[in-house]
């Protein structure tokens, strides 16, 4: 009621959701929410386990029913109907698919530990990461890696850049790589768009971190030299790949994914007032059929051994959920442009002849992708530098890379930037690696990340 009270009239149902008429007040649900996601883990986390998805309700609630009240019930209906049929579930659907088709490869075996095992593992991972996800990439190779240096006294180190290189800057090649890619693909960026304008800025960034990586792991190969060898819990045994049948069922989605942006056939059925196209209809299908598929022609004996549960996957469907509906005002208000409250936000960005400043675009993409989720980051921005996605793709080329950039490398910089940061951090930790805490981490990515950003941001963005 508070929200209502800050809503002018001329906001009501005449005129639906006018982002200059808005309060500021509409975008707290935007944030209570982002800001639960961030400190619940960390901070309360056994609260946090048993209770996420009543918040992510409530939040919702403090939308949902302000906006009834005060555009009625169609205008509600229809803009929840537009957010949950052409962006949560085609969104959700890709990565329940990618999540049981990657879960379902299972690596078995135990490589011998060296420098050269451990860098190409990660240089592995980086390109797979674009391909079947970054949570997909992070849980086929984490216990691998894992099992390949069990034997060292210092580990940590390659786990911090495994989630550097697998787990956040690998997925800038494709929507496949990384939620917020694949937000921007639903909102019309071409499909091989990043793959074409992100490849000279991913390959500089990963090759400077993983050289940094190579020296450091040289360095502690050596000093560890000079101590008594320790027992090797996981005898070196040759690799056996399992599930293979999934890296055919990652093809079909790949090809689905394609098939939707490049099929256009004119169909459309509206829905509660949408329009939903045949062709994402049929991409949409083709994802819960191979989910389905994966299930049937895996054993479970390999997502055992995966450790493959439900639980992540629910836990991104329902906090999810909550936040495509808390960022409907939000995306109203950015809309309105310097028209609308978030102008301060619009000047930030903007040079003072009117142009974009990419770097800043970078930087507090990142900034806000390091602290929040990263998708939804990347949906802020996107609307901040107009929302159109063919003028993005051609003139805001720069301005849409540097958001891009921002909001993929530097979910790197903090556990919960993104989605596996934490799982990979969960999974070392109960294999008996010594993980740093949260602001330990931090120290890492602020002395080997935070410079290679700086010079990312002189190299490409100013």
């Amino acid at each position: 009621m508070t929200i209502i009270s800050f809503v002018p009239e001329a906001a009501c149902a005449a005129e639906g959701l006018n982002g200059a008429k808005l309060s500021m007040l509409w975008a707290l649900p935007f944030a209570g929410i982002l800001l639960s996601i961030a400190t619940g883990p960390v901070l309360y986390a056994h609260f946090w386990e048993h209770h996420y998805g009543k918040l992510a309700a409530l939040w919702a609630a403090l939308v949902i029913v302000p906006l009834w009240l005060t555009t009625g019930t169609t205008v509600v209906t229809h803009t929840l109907a537009h957010t949950v049929l052409l962006e949560y579930l085609p969104f959700i659907l890709l990565l329940l698919a990618l999540f049981t088709v990657s879960g379902g490869i299972y690596l078995q075996g135990n490589l011998h530990d060296s420098v050269f095992t451990n860098t190409v593992l990660l240089a592995f991972g980086t390109l797979m990461a674009s391909i079947v996800g970054t949570t997909g990439a992070s849980m086929i190779l984490i216990r691998p890696l894992l099992r390949a240096n069990d034997d060292r006294r210092h580990n940590v180190h390659v786990v911090v850049f495994f989630i550097f290189l697998v787990s956040n800057i690998g997925g800038s090649l494709s929507p496949l790589g990384d939620p917020p890619l694949f937000l921007g693909f639903l909102r019309g960026v071409d499909f091989f768009w990043t793959t074409q304008h992100l490849w000279r800025d991913t390959l500089f960034v990963a090759g400077i971190v993983l050289a940094i990586f190579m020296a450091l792991d040289i360095y502690l190969h050596r000093r560890e030299e000079r101590l008594p060898k320790m027992k090797d819990p996981t005898p070196d045994t040759p690799l056996r790949l399992h599930g293979k049948a999934n890296l055919l069922l990652l093809l079909v989605i790949i090809a689905a994914i394609l098939m939707s942006g490049s099929w256009k056939p004119g169909i459309s059925f509206t829905v509660l007032g949408t329009p939903v196209e045949l062709q994402n209809l049929l991409r949409d299908a083709i994802l819960v059929i191979v989910t389905f598929a994966s299930l049937a022609l895996t054993k479970a004996e390999h997502r055992r051994a995966n450790d493959f549960k439900w639980g992540p996957i629910a836990e991104v469907a329902i906090l999810f959920a909550g936040i495509f509906i808390c960022i409907v005002p939000v995306m109203a208000m950015l809309q309105a442009g310097t028209n609308g409250p978030f102008a301060p936000l619009v000047a930030l960005v903007t040079h003072a002849d009117g142009t974009p400043n990419n770097a800043a675009y970078f930087w507090l993409t990142g900034i806000l992708s390091s602290f929040l989720d990263n998708a939804p980051t990347y949906l802020v921005f996107f609307e901040l530098a107009g929302g159109d996605a063919k003028a993005l793709m051609t003139s805001g080329a720069a301005t849409l890379a540097a958001i891009s950039a921002g909001a993929v490398f530097m979910g790197a910089n903090t556990y919960i930037g993104n989605a596996p940061n934490f799982m990979v951090y969960a999974i070392a930790r109960d294999a008996g690696v010594k993980m740093p805490s949260f602001f330990g981490y931090m120290l890492w990515s602020g002395a080997v990340l935070l410079p290679v950003f700086f010079l990312t941001t002189w190299v490409f963005f100013l």
